[in-house]
C-alpha cells in the first residue's frame, strides 16, 4: 500500500461553471442576507465606470455586474485608506505562485495586473488619495477572480472532458459564492475548492522546477543488468540522478553498486510503476532519463484532470486507477486496502466513468459480448463444432432457454442473423471467475474474478476486453458484504464455488470510480508516475498546450 494515492473523488452533478466561449446560463441572485452595511468598504464604484469597464471585458460581465449590484457597488479589494486588503494580497500571491510553478499564462494572472501589484508593493501597497486607477484596479481584480476561478478550480468544459474520454460527472462550483468567501474571510482562511491531490501535485511542481536547470544527459549502460556489488561508470550517474530526485538520501559519487543504491532504486521503481527488483536495467534508465520538464508537463496534465473532480470525498468508495493497474478501497475517508487489477488492452480501453456497485454475483454466467462472439466464437465453431462444449459454453434464447448447438447452421451464422446468446457456465474455467461485481452502465464494464491469475504478476496489466479483473475478489466480496451478518466468510466461499448463479443485492450501494491518473502523490508523500497506457495524456496535452507536448 506504499503507493496508494490520496485521491478524494466524489459523485457530483455535471460540471456547470462558466464557459467563456459558450452561451451563459442566467445567473441566480446570491444570498446576501449575511451582509450588513458595516461589512462593506466605504469606497463606492460609479456604475458608469463599471459599465465602461465591462465594454472592454465581456467574458464575465454578468458575474461582475451581479457581484457589484448585490453589494451596492462598494469596493471589495481596496480599503478606505487606499490600501489593498489582505485578501487582495493573498489572492494575487496565490496567482503568482501558480504562475511561477508551471501555470504561467495570462489567464492565471494578467501581466498588467501583476505589474500594477508589483508597483504598489514597492510603494507600500497603498494608492494615493484620489488615485483614478483605484476603480480600474478594483474591477480588474474582480474580473481576474472569475477568470482564475473558472480556469484553476473548474478547468476545461464538460464537453471537452467527454471529448477526451472522461465520463465521470464534473464537479460544480459556485464561483460567486467563492468570491464572497475570498473577500470576507481572513486572508489565509480561504479554502480553494480543489481536491487535496491537486494541492499535493502543485507543491511537487516547486521541487521539480528547481531541477530544470540541472544537466539531464541520457544515462547509458554497456551491460544489460547491474546489481549489488557491480562497478561501472553508469552506476555513479544513477546515484547522482536518484539523489537529485530524492530517492537516495546521501550523495555518493562512487561507481560501486551499494546496498543504499539498491534501496533507492527499489523506491524509485515502486513510485514509477516499474518492476521492483533493485537492479539497473533499460526500463530504469528510461525512467531516469525523463527530464524534469517532461515530468512537470505530466503533472500539469493530471492537475487539469483533478480540477474536474470534487474537493470533498464520500467516506466509502472504490477507486480504480487505470494507469496504476490498482484498485483502492476507501473506508471512513482512508484507504482500507488495495490490490492489483487487469484493465482493458489498448483498443479495448476501460472507460473512465463512475457509478455505484449494486450487486455481487456469485458463480456467474459469462455472456459472450458481441465483439468476441463475431471475432472469436463464431469462427471457432465453424472450424470445430466441439468448441462450445470444450469451453463449457451453451446457447440460450434471450430468456435463458437452452438451444441445441447442433440445431444451428454455424456456417451461415453472422452477427446480424444470430438470434441467440452464448454463455459460459459457472465454474473454475469461467472467464469471469467465481464472482463479479455489477454497477450497471452503458459501457458494460464491471469488476470480476478471473481464472488467469498469472497476469496479476505482470508489470503492465492491459489484457482484458475492457472489464476490470480483480486479484483479490473474495476479499472484495467480503468487504462489500461486511455489514450483512447473513453473509459469513464460509457462506461467501460456498457461493463462489457453487454451480448456480446467485445475485446478491447490496443493502448499501458503494460508489465506484474508474479514473485515469498518470501522476499522483501517495500516502507516504512520494510523487508517483505511470505510463500513458491509452494515450489520454497526449490528447489532453494537445488541448491544454496547443501543440504536441514533449512527454
Amino acid at each position: 500500500m506504499r503507493n496508494v494515492p490520496l485521491f478524494l473523488l466524489a459523485l457530483a452533478a455535471v460540471f456547470a461553471s462558466c464557459n467563456h466561449e459558450g452561451k451563459r446560463k442566467r445567473q441566480r441572485a446570491r444570498d446576501t442576507s449575511h451582509y450588513t452595511q458595516k461589512d462593506y468598504i466605504d469606497l463606492i464604484l460609479d456604475s458608469n465606470t463599471v459599465n465602461s469597464f465591462l465594454q472592454h471585458d465581456t467574458s464575465n460581465a454578468s458575474y461582475i455586474r451581479n457581484f457589484y449590484r448585490q453589494r451596492n457597488f462598494h469596493f471589495a479589494w481596496i480599503g478606505n485608506d487606499g490600501q489593498l486588503t489582505e485578501q487582495a494580497g493573498n489572492f494575487i500571491n496565490l496567482m503568482k505562485s501558480d504562475a511561477d510553478f508551471g501555470l504561467n499564462d495570462s489567464s492565471i494572472i494578467s501581466r498588467p495586473l501583476r505589474a500594477v501589484y508589483d508597483t504598489l508593493m514597492m510603494e507600500g501597497g497603498k494608492l494615493k488619495p484620489g488615485d483614478k486607477t483605484a476603480s480600474q484596479i478594483e474591477l480588474a481584480l474582480t474580473a481576474q477572480f472569475f477568470v482564475y476561478g473558472n480556469k484553476v478550480w473548474g478547468g476545461l468544459t464538460s464537453d471537452t472532458a467527454k471529448d477526451l474520454e472522461w465520463f465521470i460527472p464534473r464537479k460544480q462550483i459556485n464561483i460567486e459564492g467563492l468570491l464572497d468567501s475570498m473577500i470576507t474571510r481572513p486572508a489565509n482562511a480561504f479554502e480553494e475548492p480543489v481536491n487535496i491531490q491537486y494541492k499535493l501535485l502543485r507543491n511537487k511542481l516547486k521541487q521539480l522546477a528547481a531541477l530544470e536547470k540541472e544537466p539531464w544527459d541520457s544515462l547509458r549502460a554497456t551491460e544489460k543488468l547491474y546489481k549489488q556489488g557491480a562497478t561501472a561508470p553508469v552506476i555513479a550517474g544513477v546515484k547522482h540522478r536518484l539523489h537529485l530526485l530524492g530517492d537516495l538520501a546521501a550523495a555518493d559519487t562512487s561507481s560501486v553498486f551499494t546496498p543504499a543504491l539498491d534501496s533507492a532504486i527499489r523506491n524509485f521503481q515502486d513510485r514509477t510503476g516499474l518492476k521492483t527488483d533493485g537492479t539497473i536495467q533499460a526500463p530504469l534508465l528510461r525512467a531516469l532519463n525523463v527530464t524534469p520538464k517532461q515530468r512537470i508537463t505530466q503533472i500539469l496534465i493530471n492537475m487539469e484532470r483533478l480540477r474536474w473532480v470534487p474537493a470533498s470525498p464520500p467516506s466509502t468508495y472504490l477507486l480504480v486507477n487505470i494507469p496504476a493497474f490498482k484498485l483502492y478501497v476507501y473506508d471512513s475517508n482512508k484507504v482500507d486496502w488495495s490490490c492489483n487489477v487487469v484493465v482493458g488492452k489498448p483498443g479495448a480501453n476501460t472507460v473512465i466513468f463512475s457509478n455505484e456497485v449494486k450487486y455481487v454475483v456469485f458463480a456467474p454466467y459469462w455472456n459472450v459480448p458481441p465483439g468476441i462472439l463475431v471475432n472469436e466464437v463464431l469462427p471457432a465453431m465453424r472450424r470445430n463444432s466441439g468448441y462450445l462444449a470444450r469451453n463449457h459454453m451453451e446457447v440460450v434464447t434471450g430468456n435463458g432457454k437452452p438451444v441445441s448447438a447442433g440445431s444451428i447452421n454455424w456456417s451461415k451464422a453472422t452477427a446480424s442473423n444470430f438470434p441467440y446468446i452464448i454463455r459460459q457456465l459457472p465454474g473454475g474455467s469461467n472467464a469471469l471467475g467465481k464472482v463479479k461485481f455489477l454497477f450497471p452502465n452503458e459501457y458494460n464494464i464491471y469488476l470480476h474474478d478471473t481464472p488467469s491469475k498469472g497476469l496479476f504478476g505482470e508489470n503492465k496489466r492491459t489484457f482484458s476486453h475492457g472489464c476490470i479483473r480483480v486479484s483479490e475478489p473474495q476479499h472484495l466480496a467480503e468487504w462489500l458484504l461486511r455489514y450483512d451478518s447473513s453473509w459469513t466468510k464460509a457462506k461467501i466461499v460456498d457461493a463462489m464455488n457453487g454451480s448456480k448463479e446467485k445475485f446478491v443485492t447490496l443493502k448499501q450501494r458503494v460508489p465506484v470510480y474508474i479514473g485515469y491518473f498518470t501522476a499522483f502523490v501517495d500516502s507516504e508523500g512520494r510523487l508517483n508516475f505511470r505510463d500513458d497506457v491509452y494515450g489520454h495524456d497526449a490528447k489532453l496535452a494537445t488541448t491544454l498546450f496547443g501543440t504536441k507536448a514533449d512527454l
